[in-house]
């Protein structure tokens, strides 16, 4: 029996407040699993914990994360969420405030403030901060440039180092755009300006479109990926493609550890050694993609969509694993495979966050925007219609 199948906890939650709960929650959950793990090999990672990492573990270095480079000052580990997660429920926050779909004049007026002017509880740091004092550099650049270079939230994300630091928490976006891959492509790209370029913002869009298909009624991980390959552009679509073919050959993670690295490595611009980038590294290019979402659909796809498997999958693999886990952890998530309780409520408690609040708060946001669309949508048929357009067949 694969780890699929023994681990399945069989068919999850349909309705739209399921869905939103178990990307949400899926994502930090699986943010938090990566978290101690990041930047190393699957063979460095089996060698420092005995064997694959199968749930939350403690820091790489033990009571020596305090001091220990490169990961010092931050608690990693013990189930604490990262910046992916920050940022995600920093952008739920900014779609509370405005109650509609967002473009990346909402980053300048709403998301970078939050970052910068309100302290938060850092679980990493365990203490509170403002969130803006735990963000990479990547991340900073928001900052940098729309408070203080007041630069054009639309062009903002351009001389950014190109990564994954939209698409890690894109997330919201998709579910808002619940079963309409297409609009939350175009809202992702968007938002995305603001923060990123290139193909990290490519992938911020893809990665969006993502769960708005794994929140569709009926859907699999089949059909997520072919939501990506029919919007995905460049190299992020090839990189995609390439790994999606490579999963499907495989149904349990370990024997898919090193293939799917093969099949990403000719896109990734890191190169092999994930602290010693190449001189290509992150720097902008139609050829290339980030390496965190082709793998993460990937181990969506060799998981079955199984939540479980997915997430250890994209852990074990290594690299930029808080990452992959947070993007893999949303779609399984969102497709409805439950997160295992203990996971939840242990990474819950040790990271002092409520990780089902902001699931509430979106649901109850992404129907008033579905409202609106739908006012919006009908106000623009009688306009068509008196402008002597084909009449509507509803």
């Amino acid at each position: 029996m694969t780890p699929k199948e023994e681990e399945s906890s069989g068919p999850g939650p349909s309705g739209l407040a399921d869905r939103v709960t178990g990307a949400l929650v899926g994502a930090a959950v699986g943010d938090a699993l990566g978290g101690p793990v990041e930047g190393y090999s699957p063979e460095q990672i089996a060698e420092r914990h005995g064997g694959r990492v199968s749930g939350i573990v403690g820091p790489w270095h033990g009571e020596a994360w305090r001091t220990a480079r490169p990961i010092a000052p931050y608690h990693k580990g013990d189930g604490h969420v990262t910046d992916d997660t920050l940022m995600t429920h920093a952008l739920i926050r900014v779609y509370d405030r405005v109650r509609d779909h967002l473009d990346a004049y909402a980053v300048a007026e709403h998301l970078v403030p939050d970052l910068m002017t309100t302290p938060r509880w850092i679980p990493e740091l365990e203490a509170e901060a403002l969130p803006l004092h735990r963000l990479f550099l990547a991340e900073k650049w928001l900052v940098t440039r729309l408070a203080y270079g007041h630069a054009d939230p639309r062009e903002a994300g351009v001389g950014n180092i190109v990564n994954c630091g939209a698409a890690m928490y894109m997330t919201p976006v998709g579910l808002v755009n619940a079963a309409d891959p297409a609009a939350a492509y175009a809202e992702a790209l968007d938002v995305a300006g603001a923060h990123q370029s290139s193909y990290g913002r490519e992938a911020a869009g893809v990665l969006a479109a993502a769960v708005a298909a794994a929140a569709a009624p009926g859907a699999t991980p089949d059909t997520v990926v072919a939501a990506c390959l029919s919007l995905a552009k460049d190299g992020t679509r090839t990189a995609i493609e390439k790994v999606c073919e490579v999963a499907a050959r495989h149904r349990e993670f370990e024997s898919a550890l090193g293939p799917l690295r093969a099949a990403v490595a000719p896109y990734d611009t890191v190169g092999p050694d994930y602290r010693a980038p190449s001189l290509a590294a992150r720097r902008p290019s139609r050829l290339h993609s980030i390496e965190e979402l082709p793998v993460a659909l990937g181990m969506l796809l060799v998981s079955g969509g199984d939540y479980r498997h997915a997430v250890l999958g994209s852990v074990n693999y290594g690299r930029d694993c808080d990452s992959i886990a947070t993007m893999a952890g949303a779609l399984a998530g969102a497709l409805g495979s439950p997160v295992p309780e203990e996971w939840a409520k242990t990474v819950a408690d040790a990271s002092r966050l409520d990780l089902w609040a902001p699931a509430r708060t979106l649901t109850e946001v992404t129907c008033e925007i579905f409202d609106r669309d739908v006012a919006r949508r009908r106000a623009h048929e009688q306009a068509f219609r008196a402008l002597g357009g084909r009449p509507c067949s509803v």
